[in-house]
């Protein structure tokens, strides 16, 4: 019923892992990350919504114009 090194293997793997993974080490409270993150998705909102009324829309008008 021994596993040999393999517990030892899956720590240092799982020690890696840890090492490797993105933290919230930013200095944020929970409220100010919501806030930060509300607005850059506002932004980003914006900046679609804008990028669509730029190119016209019109795709739909021209659906049965083929002649």
């Amino acid at each position: 019923m021994t596993r040999g090194n393999q517990r030892e293997r899956d720590r240092e793997r799982a020690q890696a892992r840890k090492a490797g993974a993105k933290g919230r080490d930013d200095g944020l409270t929970p409220e100010q990350r919501r806030e930060r993150d509300k607005k850059a998705l506002e932004e980003k909102k914006a900046k679609k919504t804008q990028a669509g009324s730029d190119c016209g829309g019109g795709a739909a008008d021209n659906k049965g114009d083929k002649k």
